[in-house]
């Protein structure tokens, strides 16, 4: 598919499940800081324990999953699968009357995230060929976003005439999540980019097999390096919703900061197709680094609410070139594993940024936390600039 060519209709209906999904998750997520500590009385260690801990749940199936995905008769299988998992989870919030409850229902859908992700991206790795795939991950992540335009606008409307319900409101995510399934009944898989059927081998290996790229390792090292400054999203909700005194407008802002995502991620890819991967990534972790600098030292809604617009375009450049760049490093027949790995180093590093960062949180303040993962994206940064991760075909 040329730079300039319309999506392959498989790339739209994984798509179109990613929104649907995202839009059930976004219409739960902005609300769960407000609704630990309101509902459930639990502080900012708990919320930190469970992003991490759900984050590191999905990493750890990301390796398996994607192992599997390296056999392309098991990728339509084990994508269904993992987006009913969650989308079958996700409801049950509604029904938490403590957080480790909150913690295993969150677990559950993260395992269902974990199942899925790295056979989807190896599918969308195949549709596309050298010079549109950062385009495509792009667009992925684009539609993504917008569901997480959705999500936070239903959510605020139904809170608007409803006022407190939000056990309800956590029940009706079951709706988007049955859409995006039903979606997926769509999806075929199995046919390369050059249109050839993969064929697995007999004895169970899958197609291709072999040792991965010693610059796969550099650059995933390095992508870890910034994930143990990446803590969950969670806090940047919690830091706008100790600011701002209420969490009713939150759900609003949590959905123009998709706005910007969304506007953005399908050119931010395509960057990365013009002017090499590195350059783009190393661009957006430096936008990381400032809005959490931003975060650091910024103690007025009008100063922050800027600072969490402008954090959209760390996703917009970052998200689409990681994957395209993982894609060009690894050999066809090795994709699944290689986005296992890659997607491992970023709940890894959730898992413990998350939990370093909600401990400092609580017992130093916000600014301490914020510098801690703004310097994590510098270092990185730094890293990504020098090391030489070989010559991959579109880097």
């Amino acid at each position: 598919m040329s730079r300039g060519a319309r999506f392959p209709r498989q790339v739209w209906l994984l798509g179109w499940a990613s929104l649907l999904t995202d839009a059930g998750t976004e219409m739960i997520y902005p609300l769960l800081p407000a609704f630990l500590a309101g509902v459930l009385g639990a502080g900012a260690v708990s919320l930190g324990i469970i992003e991490g801990v759900a984050e590191g749940v999905n990493s750890a199936l990301k390796i398996v999953s994607g192992w599997f995905a390296d056999r392309p008769d098991r990728r339509r299988a084990l994508v269904i699968g993992g987006y009913s998992l969650s989308s079958a989870a996700r409801p049950l919030v509604a029904l938490a009357t403590s957080w480790p409850q909150v913690l295993a229902v969150r677990a559950i859908d993260r395992t269902g995230k974990g199942i899925r992700g790295a056979p989807r991206d190896a599918m969308l790795a195949r549709l596309a060929d050298d010079q549109s795939r950062g385009r495509v991950f792009g667009f992925h992540r684009a539609m993504d976003h917008a569901g997480a335009i959705v999500g936070p606008i239903v959510a605020t409307l139904f809170l608007l005439a409803w006022p407190g319900q939000l056990r309800t409101l956590f029940a009706l995510t079951i709706v988007p999540g049955s859409l995006a399934v039903a979606v997926l009944y769509f999806v075929r898989d199995g046919v390369t980019k050059e249109g050839a059927t993969a064929t697995p081998d007999p004895h169970g290996a899958p197609p291709s097999a072999g040792a991965l790229p010693r610059g796969l390792w550099s650059v995933l090292t390095i992508i870890l390096v910034f994930s143990l400054g990446s803590s969950a999203d969670a806090f940047l909700l919690l830091r706008l919703t100790d600011v701002l005194g209420s969490a009713t407008y939150v759900p609003l802002l949590w959905s123009a900061h998709h706005v910007v995502k969304a506007s953005l991620s399908t050119w931010g890819g395509g960057l990365s197709d013009r002017f090499g991967r590195r350059p783009v990534i190393v661009a957006g972790w430096t936008v990381y680094a400032a809005v959490y600098l931003g975060f650091a030292t910024a103690t007025s809604a009008g100063t922050l609410i800027p600072w969490f617009l402008f954090y959209g375009s760390y996703f917009a450049l970052a998200e689409g070139a990681e994957k395209a760049l993982i894609a060009d490093l690894t050999p066809a027949g090795r994709h699944g594993t290689a986005f296992g790995l890659y997607n491992a180093a970023l709940g890894i590093g959730a898992l413990l940024a998350s939990v370093g960062f909600g401990l400092v949180y609580e017992r130093f303040g916000a600014p301490p936390a914020f510098l801690m993962g703004a310097g994590f994206a510098g270092v990185a940064s730094l890293l990504l600039l020098v090391v030489t991760p070989g010559r991959p075909r579109s880097a």
